[in-house]
């Protein structure tokens, strides 16, 4: 890493910070050899409880790159931490804590911070929340006309008695990250298959589902830094459905980012830039800037894309607190089009800070 390089993303302050994180337990039932199947239907093959939190090793390296030019306390997101940010009072938080309970999880700590008045790197609780429900992100996008797959929330199997969308379907937990509720078995083909799934999986998941119709065509995901006018788009990312195992469908579930694609086996499955003509790229790059502005995502977000039957770019979802696992092996998306971009992980980490320090004029 050049100092030369990524000093150009640095101010000349050295800042307090504080770094807020959940990291993954120990999981001693899970196993990357669990045998794959186009036909397994129970959620509880798979331990996706704590899909969303770091691992050890993102902790740590995103400690060590704040740590090249800032002071860095480590605060854990859990019941200390109100205390614990009081006490320390830092200049700014650097927030990638996913918590545990509710659909307000990922605002628990940003409200913390908002009540304390400490600065802090990422969206506000309210784009948060509304970007973890599904359902409503998807309704403000369809206000704004931005392009989704037409939907249905489904709190009990009652809702599914005048069912009118489009077999196949999709199904995932409405408040779930990290492909967490979304497994092989979420595409469903028929309305006995969309029963038996949803009996399941409302009980496991103790939450409502979000059905929405299966979109057929390419799949793509978008890096995007920056606030207002100066908000960059990073190299768009394209998944390769058609590198995954025959047993999986073609859709990137629990089972393709998890179990099937692993740093030991490593499947070529993103394509950065995406081999795409320069139109659909500049459609794919116009819905993921109109829907960050629309969401009112802060610093960076992640927007995951798909094609419509017409070729046309659909919202899947937005994630304004991206995975940034920081090993290359590792295929984590965002560092992927950063790197591609130009700027290494800890470029692409103190990057985010010093948006978020901008932001709140604190240099």
């Amino acid at each position: 890493m050049e100092g030369s390089v990524i000093s150009s993303y640095l101010p000349n302050k050295k800042l307090k910070v504080a770094l807020t994180y959940n990291v993954k337990p120990e999981e001693k039932n899970f196993s990357d050899t669990t045998p794959l199947s186009p036909h397994e239907k129970s959620s509880e093959t798979f331990n996706d409880t704590y899909a969303e939190w770091d691992t050890i090793e993102t902790v740590n390296a995103l400690r060590d790159a704040l740590e090249l030019f800032h002071d860095v306390t480590m605060i854990e997101a859990n019941e200390n931490a109100f205390e614990s940010f009081k006490n320390a009072r830092p200049d700014i938080v650097f927030n990638v804590a996913e918590c545990a309970n509710g659909i307000s999880r990922e605002a628990q700590i940003p409200a913390m911070l908002d009540m304390l008045q400490i600065p802090y790197t990422g969206s506000d609780p309210l784009t948060l929340t509304t970007c973890l429900d599904k359902a409503r992100a998807k309704e403000v996008l369809s206000y704004h006309n931005i392009p989704t797959a037409k939907f249905l929330l489904i709190e009990s199997l009652e809702d599914i008695a005048n069912f009118s969308l489009k077999f196949p379907v999709m199904i995932k937990p409405v408040a779930e990250g990290s492909s967490k509720g979304i497994f092989n078995s979420s595409l469903v083909k028929n309305i006995n298959e969309l029963t038996e799934r949803l009996s399941t999986n409302l009980e496991i998941y103790n939450q409502p589902f979000l059905v929405e119709e299966y979109l057929p065509g390419r799949e793509f995901t978008v890096a995007l830094i920056g606030n207002n006018s100066d908000t960059e788009v990073l190299p768009i990312v394209e998944i390769n459905l058609h590198e995954l195992p025959k047993e999986l469908a073609p859709i990137y579930s629990y089972e393709a980012k998890w179990i099937a694609d692993t740093r030991e086996n490593p499947l070529n499955i993103f394509s950065c830039p995406a081999n795409i003509d320069k139109a659909l790229y500049e459609k794919i790059e116009n819905i993921a800037l109109r829907t960050y502005k629309v969401l009112r995502c802060k610093d960076w977000s992640r927007v995951d894309v798909r094609l419509d039957a017409d070729g046309e770019p659909n919202i899947i979802e937005v994630n304004p607190l991206p995975g940034i696992l920081p090993d290359p092996k590792d295929n984590s998306c965002f560092p992927k089009a950063a790197r591609m971009h130009g700027l290494s992980y800890e470029e692409m980490i103190n990057k985010v800070l010093l948006i978020a320090a901008k932001r709140y004029n604190l240099l």
